[in-house]
């Protein structure tokens, strides 16, 4: 039995993976530990059985010690992270405080309870980073490699390569047991609706526009969230210690592909569900009418990363990882979550976030 600690559990990714890692690790214990900040949301663990909640900020060197010892803590799993490049482009700040002193503190509280206190027991400390901190690729680059040298071009990316270097330090210098996994652009439930997908499905539900940067041909790999929280598994349970994965969906799209899958998916559902015109009459789709004339051009953001794109040869071959959730069916059941789950969204935007989400564009 295993005795985790999962840093931003009750975030995006977190809570998905809490909630994969219950389902699949029934007899482990988890205890997640959450700052509860603007992404973070205990509804998106409700009922999930047999965890700990503890509302925290993992800068907090006493209380991430305390937890150690009093839980006998032997896998940190590292999720808790400020996340958004638009965010980070208006107030850095906030991202090295979390990011890097925050990664830091943890593992500052992890070497004492493994390694200063003599313990010798086994441990694992996974940081959970983003392809972001290998910068952008031309059209006809090689995928980022774990051998890519790190290039952030956004402070959010900046801050991620910092926490990324500090794991890596505390393992060479230390001897703390890490890994780290770098992973390509998340989509699923429970996602906060400040990034691309969620967003885009808000704003077209209330007829609101989807404001698309530049020229919408910045490239991304996207990943269903179960995929990612499979291959972490994989790379806790089988990994080499001391080593990173890229961890990737095998589904490079432009931007505006998957803006344009999302019209059609939600011009689909209102014709199979009549009874969503009621509920979102601002909607195009309750009158007939194109989800796509919604979309309108913006001015790009400063330093938007042209392309990412993910190689996972090492996770496929060492790990035996391979992305099971095809992109435009599970994107599709992506959206059919949002419109079902519209009491969860709508709980988590207070007034004034929810104006901001709804004027931006917040793509990765």
């Amino acid at each position: 039995m295993a005795r985790l600690l999962v840093t931003g559990g009750a975030g995006f990714i977190g809570s998905n993976f809490v909630r994969f890692w219950r389902e699949r690790h029934r007899a482990d214990e988890l205890l997640v530990l959450d700052a509860m900040t603007y992404a973070g949301n205990a509804a998106s663990l409700d009922g999930v059985e047999g965890i700990n909640l503890v509302e925290g900020d993992i800068r907090d060197g006493n209380l991430v010690g305390s937890l150690l010892r009093e839980r006998n803590i032997d896998t940190i799993v590292h999720f808790a992270a400020e996340s958004h490049v638009d965010r980070s482009i208006l107030g850095p700040d906030a991202f090295i405080d979390t990011n890097i002193v925050g990664t830091h503190e943890l593992l500052k509280q992890a070497k004492a309870f493994w390694l200063d206190q003599g313990s010798g027991r086994d441990h694992r400390f996974h940081h959970v980073s983003t392809d972001e901190v290998y910068g952008t690729l031309g059209g006809e680059d090689p995928a980022f490699s774990e051998t890519t040298a790190y290039a952030p071009n956004s402070p959010y990316a900046a801050s991620k390569a910092a926490s990324d270097h500090l794991v890596r330090a505390y393992h060479h210098t230390y001897g703390l047991a890490v890994t780290t996994s770098n992973c390509s652009n998340n989509y699923g439930p429970y996602q906060f609706p400040e990034k691309l997908i969620p967003l885009f499905i808000i704003n077209a539900l209330h007829g609101r526009s989807l404001p698309i940067y530049g020229d919408g041909m910045q490239i991304r790999d996207w990943l269903y969230v179960e995929d990612h929280c499979r291959g972490i598994e994989l790379v806790l349970e089988r990994g080499k210690i001391g080593e990173c994965y890229n961890i990737g969906g095998g589904a490079e799209l432009a931007n505006v592909e998957v803006i344009d899958t999302l019209c059609r998916s939600i011009d689909a559902l209102f014709a199979d569900v009549p009874a969503l015109a009621e509920r979102f009459p601002d909607a195009p789709a309750a009158r007939g009418q194109d989800t796509s004339q919604l979309k309108t051009y913006v001015t790009d953001r400063p330093g938007h990363d042209r392309r990412y794109a993910i190689d996972e040869r090492k996770i496929r071959s060492e790990l035996g990882y391979v992305p099971s959730r095809e992109f435009e069916s599970w994107f599709d059941h992506t959206m059919r979550w949002y419109v079902e789950n519209e009491t969860w969204w709508s709980a988590v935007l207070d007034g004034s976030y929810r104006n901001w989400v709804a004027a931006n564009y917040a793509s990765r």
